[in-house]
């Protein structure tokens, strides 16, 4: 019988020990996609306890912990941080086969040496320690990243950004940080209202009225300009799926005029207006050499109560099923018909897409970069073990596994650095039953180099960073 979480945890052959610890464990982490706030890395933040940089805005936990029959208030409401982190150990033992459970303990593990499981007994001892070291200058968010080898992390950033706090790190010694361009709510037509206000204010940051199509453009194009000079190679788009519908320019002016006159749009006409957007925002990534990348099929905000009550990104959103393909195809063609295709990543959040994704992304490959279009990692509720073989399977079945840019942790916490090392030993046990099984070639020096490139090299000469 093999302990629970010891040094070669998910390691089942000698082979994929050797690759784990060898050659995938000592690289680098080039983390190039992360919701972590650009505050707390440019200020060097101390937390407090350990439920800050665990519990606070973490929607998986939160889901965990309301379907273990936890109180809102020990969620997200006005409990105190150390009853909110014994809530959560009170639910972690329910957690057994959930990915929280693994992530949980590699977590205590990686970062503060605590190899005890966390439950109710354990949690006044474990939180206890774990916030005693926080409060050392070792275990500021510099130091935790230095823990986890992190070479350079992309934040997500709204076109409005000023970007203050991305000044105020260059030049810092320690763990690079870079901008991704997020235009999400300039393409947000459902709220009418809501859009307008957004567009007055990236006019007053840009400087331009926005009264028509063209100027909106204008705008973003100046924004997208500033964020280049700060670093910038990768947008992000969280979308439902592709907009891909066909319009004339007249009828995106004609819309866009009706948006400023505070009408809202039909559905044909979002659709339209989206399709535009996404197009043109495409373009300009182009030009830049840039990365884009599309997260798809997440069905977001799906209890109306609690949205109003808790607001969105609280853990209420699934996964979506909408048919990906053709308008997928649609995209990406109109973009190379004129060679006019950026390198871009596709992250789907169901499944049954997989192949899908891993056959639509060797339509336009041209040649020009290695993998240049790529089926990103298991995204959110597949970036668990199961969710990441079936992606790295369908990816070798379909494509080349071997250009693979590898993982992410999408995360806002300074603590979720072990999902790379998941990821990693994920990787090196699937390739290790591939030999023991004479599936692939006993060649140490052909699979160390393929497992370092997708933990690190891949990513780095992809995004030229």
């Amino acid at each position: 019988m093999k302990p629970f979480l010891d040094n070669n945890f998910i390691l089942l052959t000698e082979t994929a020990e050797y690759l784990y610890h060898e050659h995938a464990k000592v690289m680098p982490i080039i983390d190039y996609h992360s919701h972590l706030i650009p505050q707390q890395i440019a200020e060097n933040k101390q937390f407090e306890n350990l439920t800050q940089p665990w519990l606070y805005g973490d929607h998986y936990k939160w889901r965990a912990m309301r379907t273990n029959g936890v109180d809102e208030r020990f969620c997200t409401g006005e409990a105190s941080d150390y009853e909110k982190f014994e809530k959560w150990a009170e639910t972690v033992p329910h957690t057994l086969r959930n990915p929280l459970y693994h992530w949980t303990h590699l977590e205590l593990k990686g970062y503060f040496g605590i190899t005890d499981l966390l439950n109710s007994q354990s949690a006044k001892t474990i939180y206890d320690k774990a916030s005693a070291m926080l409060q050392t200058d070792e275990y500021r968010v510099h130091g935790l990243l230095n823990k986890m080898n992190v070479e350079l992390v992309c934040t997500t950033d709204d076109p409005t950004d000023l970007l203050e706090f991305h000044k105020q790190h260059l030049g810092s010694d320690s763990v690079k940080m870079l901008p991704t361009w997020r235009p999400d709510k300039a393409m947000a037509v459902e709220d009418v209202e809501a859009f307008n206000q957004y567009l007055d204010k990236l006019g007053t940051v840009s400087g331009i009225e926005i009264n028509s199509f063209s100027k909106l453009l204008e705008a973003l194009r100046l924004r997208h300009d500033f964020f280049a000079k700060m670093g910038c190679k990768l947008s992000d788009h969280g979308l439902e799926e592709f907009y891909a519908t066909d319009y004339q320019q007249t009828e995106i002016d004609a819309l866009f005029s009706k948006i400023r006159g505070g009408k809202s749009l039909n559905g044909d006409e979002k659709l339209k207006f989206k399709s535009a957007m996404l197009y043109e925002l495409a373009l300009m990534d182009h030009e830049k050499g840039w990365t884009q990348q599309f997260h798809i099929g997440a069905l977001r905000n799906n209890n109306q109560r609690l949205l109003k009550k808790l607001g969105p990104d609280t853990g209420f959103d699934s996964i979506g099923d909408w048919n990906q393909a053709q308008n997928m195809s649609k995209f990406l063609n109109r973009l190379d018909a004129t060679d006019q295709l950026a390198k871009t990543i596709i992250y789907n959040l169901n499944p049954a897409d997989n192949e899908v994704v891993g056959t639509m992304i060797g339509n336009f490959q041209d040649g020009s970069v290695p993998g240049k279009i790529q089926f990103g990692s298991g995204w959110w509720f597949l970036d668990q073990k199961d969710g990441m073989e079936k992606q790295i399977n369908a990816l070798s079945n379909l494509g080349l596994l071997s250009r693979f840019v590898g993982m992410l942790t999408d995360s806002r916490s300074f603590l979720s650095f072990p999902r790379h090392e998941y990821f990693r030993r994920i990787l090196c046990n699937l390739l290790g039953n591939d030999v023991e099984n004479g599936l692939l070639p006993n060649d140490r020096n052909l699979l160390g180099q393929m497992v370092e490139n997708i933990s690190y090299y891949n990513a780095k000469n992809y995004f030229k960073f």
